[in-house]
């Protein structure tokens, strides 16, 4: 069944593409990405903003798919994991072992690559501070800090 009540067109910048979708204005990001999109590195958790699977960045800086709507997109420029494009976090991770059942990882890949961006000489502080957004039920998150640090140095 189609439910097109209050909908619009509207264009939304994701990894870097113009794409036009049709969205209510009680649609959330999340929902819009995974299913009007088909991107799936958007993860649905919690769907209350507490366990960061579903992190994006925008404009530069990690957001929780599922408390923005999706209307509040429209001019500005949405980064997942499949915009990436082989991002130096990525092999960080996979060096470091910093994923275990992969679920939670898409959510701090963005965090990840946003600090390294916005913070690149991030002490031990700073790193456990940006890592607290996210949660992994398997892990102690010293993989995902090793992950951090090696892109971090390596970039200093």
């Amino acid at each position: 069944m189609l439910k097109i009540l209050n909908a619009t067109v509207l264009t939304l910048n994701i990894n870097g593409e113009d794409r036009k979708i049709i969205a209510e204005p009680s649609d959330i990001l999340l929902h819009t990405l995974r299913k009007e999109l088909g991107l799936t590195s958007v993860k649905p958790g919690c769907e209350n903003g507490d366990c960061g699977a579903c992190t994006v960045l925008v404009d530069g800086w990690p957001i929780k798919a599922c408390l923005m709507l999706t209307v509040e997109a429209v001019g500005k420029k949405i980064l997942t994991v499949e915009g990436l494009k082989d991002a130096p976090i990525q092999k960080a991770f996979v060096e470091n072992w910093g994923f275990q059942c992969g679920y939670c990882t898409s959510g701090f890949l963005m965090v990840c690559h946003a600090l390294s961006n916005i913070h690149p000489n991030a002490n031990d502080y700073v790193i456990q501070e940006w890592l607290q957004s996210n949660l992994c039920r398997c892990t102690g998150y010293e993989e995902i800090e090793n992950a951090i640090k090696s892109i971090l140095n390596s970039e200093v």
